[in-house]
């Protein structure tokens, strides 16, 4: 008699990876974190990295609510999730510049979001085209650090920790959105600023006030020892050249410590100190292009023996299969370029009217191997020392095109260039968020092919969520403004300036561009970039930032940074997220009570 049949069947085969599961919570989770770093980027001018926070809530999710314990699911999750958000510091260091210069060039941001999103989407996809060949040389053969990947591996290894994390996050989020709403909606605390300095009467000039937000301070803490350089150029502004300023200064300067020109903080930063930074942002970020130039062959030699690889791979059977599970068809890749340059000359041409086709195509040519050149370079970049000079990659980017365009009316030349100079941007953030993924792929055994399939069906949902951001929080509280400096935006809008009309204090962005310049040439263009949004931004943002810089240092010393790693990151992650999804809520009702009323 035969045995009865197991009601139940052990099911075994590899772990779950590409699911719709871990599709749809990257998704989800990509939203939030692209959302909140949006907003921060617009307050701080810096993004942060969301793999870590993608993978600290995938696990909260994924294994808290869903039970599923895949690691390589929970890898494929944060890799979606940090496409989303690839887009949040590649389209806001470049679109809010037309909002910025609306004032001196009208009509600039009548430009059509639709194709502004089309661009952004199609330079993703080029970026990950351009950057996937070169996994293995990079990654396997060259073995570069990548120390963000390291970290997401790190949390993807521990999922028992991983889930923790997310707890912490959740409720520090939960605290920072509440303190944001008390401030806003119950203190009534003007531009959210409490002015310590005046309090105790100390000169006006020293600018001693803090910003209330606990985003702020977040951001200072995730940054640790190295985001008081951020703080020095505040310091550097108020407390050694404010003085200096007042007692030697010419008669023009001194007047601007007399409060006829405004508040005196602010008529320091509006005349001397904000261009001085965009100068200094420039001629860093600038400067550290040059100086990495020479990765340039790195890349090509990297190119060259991924095409070898592939070949030989073809000589027998088992390569060939290898090669097909391992990457993308390379044939399908190269499909991509073709049609994304097509694509990026035929949008080009649309939004300048009177551009000749030879001209756009040149615009969207140039842009497109722009996109190879530079996103080779970050990834290197960001593989070596995990400092991304994408703000430089933009300036650059943005000038040459402008160069392209020129003679055209200057409303048409800023809008043609900054569109493209986005997809640039979005193309170059992309490039070097697959490349760091792959590498937390690496390290727990997931399949690159899968990871790149799942970036790439990411590209769209971010582009779509950062343009309408950008226009709820301009209508709400104005991009540029002191609630939204926007300080990338507001120095590419400075270079803009620059370039078109001349109408600009070209001293003091000389003056500052050659500081930046001996910085990046002395190989500190990563700090020379910090100092100049010192420089650049508010001092109540500064002296708030750099309260959570020295509480990292101190927790690190106290409690050991695996304290910090284990419970301040996650909880400083929170207070990011909390604050920035309830100010975009706020913004959110106010212009919905707007549209109303």
């Amino acid at each position: 008699m035969a045995a009865p049949r197991s009601s139940t069947r052990t099911r075994r085969g590899p772990y779950p990876e590409l699911t719709w599961p871990a599709v749809l919570v990257g998704y989800f989770i990509g939203s939030i974190i692209c959302i909140s770093i949006g907003y921060a980027c617009l307050i701080l001018g810096f993004s942060i990295e969301g793999s870590e926070l993608a993978a600290i809530l995938g696990w909260g999710i994924l294994r808290g609510i869903l039970r599923r314990s895949s690691i390589v699911e929970n890898n494929i999750n944060q890799t979606i999730a940090s496409a989303v958000n690839g887009a949040s510091s590649g389209m806001m260091f470049s679109v809010p510049a037309l909002f910025i210069l609306e004032k001196q060039y009208s009509g600039v941001t009548d430009f059509s979001p639709y194709l502004m999103v089309l661009a952004c989407i199609t330079g993703g996809v080029l970026g990950l085209a351009f950057v996937i060949p070169l996994r293995k040389q990079m990654i396997d053969f060259n073995r570069l650090a990548f120390p963000g990947g390291i970290a997401v591996a790190a949390i993807l290894k521990s999922p028992g920790a991983g889930a923790r994390k997310a707890l912490l996050m959740i409720g520090a989020a939960a605290v920072s959105g509440v303190v944001h709403f008390i401030v806003v909606k119950v203190v009534h605390l003007p531009q959210e600023n409490i002015a310590l300095g005046d309090m105790l009467g100390l000169p006006p000039f020293l600018n001693i006030s803090l910003y209330a937000s606990l985003l702020t301070v977040a951001a200072g803490f995730l940054s640790g020892r190295g985001g008081l350089w951020f703080g020095a150029g505040g310091f550097l502004c108020y407390f050694l050249l404010a003085p200096l300023l007042a007692a030697f200064g010419s008669p023009e300067v001194k007047a601007l410590f007399s409060g006829c020109f405004g508040d005196v903080p602010g008529a320091l930063r509006d005349e001397l100190f904000r261009p001085s930074g965009i100068g200094m942002l420039i001629g860093a970020a600038t400067g550290g292009i040059f100086f990495a130039f020479p990765l340039i062959r790195s890349a090509i030699k990297s190119m060259q023996d991924a095409s070898k690889e592939a070949r030989d791979a073809k000589g027998t059977d088992a390569g060939a299969s290898a090669a097909l599970h391992d990457e993308m068809p390379i044939k399908l890749l190269y499909g991509a370029i073709v049609v994304g340059a097509v694509l990026m000359v035929v949008i080009a041409y649309v939004v300048a009217r009177d551009m000749p086709l030879w001209r756009a195509a040149a615009m969207a040519l140039l842009g497109t191997l722009w996109v190879w050149i530079a996103g080779v370079i970050v990834s290197e970049c960001v593989g070596r020392t995990n400092w991304s000079p994408l703000s430089g990659m933009t300036l650059i980017a943005v000038t040459i095109l402008i160069l392209v365009a020129s003679g055209l009316p200057p409303q048409q030349t800023i809008i043609s260039s900054v569109i493209v100079g986005a997809a640039i941007c979005v193309a170059i953030s992309q490039a070097s968020d697959m490349m760091l993924d792959l590498k937390s792929g690496y390290l727990v055994g997931a399949s690159p092919r899968k990871q790149q399939i799942g970036q790439i069906l990411a590209t769209w949902l971010g582009p779509i969520l950062v343009m309408s951001l950008i226009f709820i929080l301009h209508k709400a509280y104005g991009l540029g403004s002191t609630k939204l400096p926007a300080p990338q935006g507001g120095a590419l809008a400075g270079m803009v300036r620059g370039i078109i009309g001349g109408d600009v204090p070209g001293y003091r962005y000389l003056a500052g561009a050659g500081l930046g310049g001996v910085l990046a040439f002395s190989g500190m263009s990563g700090i020379g970039v910090l100092i100049g949004l010192g420089f650049y931004m508010p001092f109540n943002i500064v002296l708030t930032y750099s309260i959570g810089a020295l509480a990292r240092m101190l927790v690190d010393r106290v409690k050991g940074r695996g304290y910090s790693e284990e419970v301040g990151i996650p909880l400083a992650a929170g207070l990011i997220v909390g604050e920035a999804l309830v100010g975009v809520g706020f913004a959110m009702a106010a212009v919905i009570a707007g549209a109303v009323g």
